[in-house]
């Protein structure tokens, strides 16, 4: 079995201005066998266009950049991993097709 923290998995946001900005993400421990999908959910509220990053943190390891968008509906992919920016519903969701033993 796989088990991903989601404290090696974080997502930050930028924005221009903080009021009543927010982000909700998929919480605790996600548990997968190797080779089925991962997703973890990431939704936002801004009313400041945005800059989305996904962070990927190993353990006894420093934080690395897995992610970022900026742009509505750019697709990007690393490492097997793909995100999406839908500004329309506000989503950032970080999903593999078939998670690794390495990706814990």
């Amino acid at each position: 079995m796989l088990s991903a923290s989601c404290s090696g998995l974080v997502l930050l946001l930028i924005l221009r201005g903080t009021n009543g900005d927010s982000v909700t993400q998929t919480e605790g421990p996600i548990v997968l066998l190797e080779g089925t999908r991962l997703t973890l959910n990431c939704t936002y509220q801004s009313i400041y266009s945005v800059s989305l990053f996904w962070y990927v943190q190993y353990q006894n390891k420093e934080p690395e950049l897995l992610l970022k968008s900026s742009s509505e509906n750019q697709e990007v992919d690393n490492r097997g991993f793909h995100t999406k920016l839908v500004t329309s519903d506000s989503s950032f969701h970080l999903q593999k097709p078939s998670v690794q033993m390495s990706d814990s």
